[in-house]
C-alpha cells in the first residue's frame, strides 16, 4: 500500500503538463453548454490514456500482482457515477486524489468514458456540476 502512495505522489508532477494540455483542449472562454458538448468521449477517452491507464491499463483491466492496481473493466463499482467521481475527486488508499489536476469537466468526461467502455454499460450523463457537488468546492450547490 505505501509503495503505491509513494508512486502515485512521485507520478504526480509528471502529469502536470499532460492536464494543462486538456485543459487547454476544452477551453476557459468556452460557454457551459460548450464545454458540457466538448467533454465527449473523445476528451475522455484522452484524459484516460494521459493520466489513468498508466496504473489500470490500456484496456482497463488493471495491474496484477503485489501492489495491484484495480480492474476498470466490467467493473460493477461503476454503475453508481457517485463512487468513480469520489474516487478520481478524493483518491483513497493508493489512488491518489486528482483534485487538484483535473477540472470538474474533464473529471465528468474521463468518468463517463470508463463508464461506457471496458465492457461497462452505464451510459447516463455524467455532468460537470454532479463532480462539483460531489467534490463539495466552489459551486456545488448548483
Amino acid at each position: 500500500m505505501k509503495i503505491r502512495a509513494i508512486l502515485a505522489a512521485a507520478a504526480a508532477p509528471a502529469l502536470v503538463p499532460a492536464v494543462a494540455a486538456i485543459a487547454q483542449t476544452v477551453g476557459d472562454s468556452a460557454t457551459a453548454g460548450q464545454v458540457e458538448r466538448r467533454a465527449s468521449a473523445d476528451s475522455g477517452a484522452q484524459v484516460y490514456r494521459q493520466i489513468c491507464q498508466g496504473c489500470h491499463m490500456a484496456n482497463g483491466e488493471g495491474g496484477r500482482g503485489a501492489g495491484a492496481f484495480p480492474a476498470l473493466a466490467n467493473n460493477p463499482r461503476l454503475a453508481a457515477s457517485a463512487y468513480p467521481i469520489t474516487m478520481v475527486v478524493r483518491g483513497r488508499g493508493g489512488m491518489p486524489s486528482f483534485a487538484d489536476l483535473l477540472t470538474p469537466d474533464q473529471t465528468a468526461a474521463v468518468v463517463g468514458y470508463v463508464r461506457t467502455h471496458f465492457g461497462n454499460a452505464y451510459p447516463e450523463p455524467v455532468t460537470a456540476a454532479e463532480v462539483r457537488r460531489l467534490a463539495g468546492g466552489p459551486g456545488s450547490e448548483e
